[in-house]
């Protein structure tokens, strides 16, 4: 009896926690999918978000990187909850082996064979304002050059220096 109440009670958490439905939109359209949330923190009133996500994980070859990904679900979580993306600044430093994440499709087809999925995304996240941006140290460690970057992204000196500079100017870093 015990066993058959645990089982039933687990079954109906995990039936609860799936039924939550996950789209993408409004901002990024086909990125970023985001659940409905009743919420009980108030973003009324605030005047910006300014947040750094850091990326140093390759993501695999055939879809976007998933931690590329969390600055559209970022924008597409706070479009729903009333913030207008115009008050949003996102920045991606990106370094270790995520730097062959941001390879323009030509070198990208040399060295792994396919067109780079990030491509579409990270355009699209430009469009709304993202700035990305690859530690110089990780992109010479890795033999990347300016050239071989898809358009847009910028070149640092250091992701330790691009996360200084930001926080100077009142960006924080998002943990996750």
């Amino acid at each position: 009896m015990k066993i058959t109440l645990t089982l039933f009670v687990v079954s109906l958490f995990s039936s609860l926690a799936s039924a939550a439905e996950f789209s993408k939109g409004p901002v990024i359209k086909n990125y970023g999918a985001v659940a409905k949330v009743e919420q009980s923190l108030s973003l009324t009133g605030l005047e910006r978000f300014k947040i750094a996500f850091d990326v140093a994980e390759q993501g695999g070859e055939d879809k976007a990187n998933r931690r590329f990904e969390s600055l559209a679900r970022f924008l597409n979580m706070q479009a729903r909850a009333g913030v207008p993306p115009e008050q949003i600044e996102l920045a991606l430093v990106v370094h270790g082996k995520a730097g062959f994440d941001l390879l323009d499709n030509k070198v990208h087809r040399e060295k792994f064979g396919s067109d780079n999925a990030n491509a579409p995304l990270l355009a699209e996240l430009q469009k709304h304002g993202v700035r990305v941006i690859l530690c110089g140290q990780s992109a010479a460690y890795h033999g990347i050059e300016n050239t071989q970057l898809l358009p847009g992204v910028e070149m640092s000196i250091s992701a330790m220096t691009t996360h200084a500079l930001l926080q100077q100017q009142g960006y924080t870093l998002n943990p996750f």
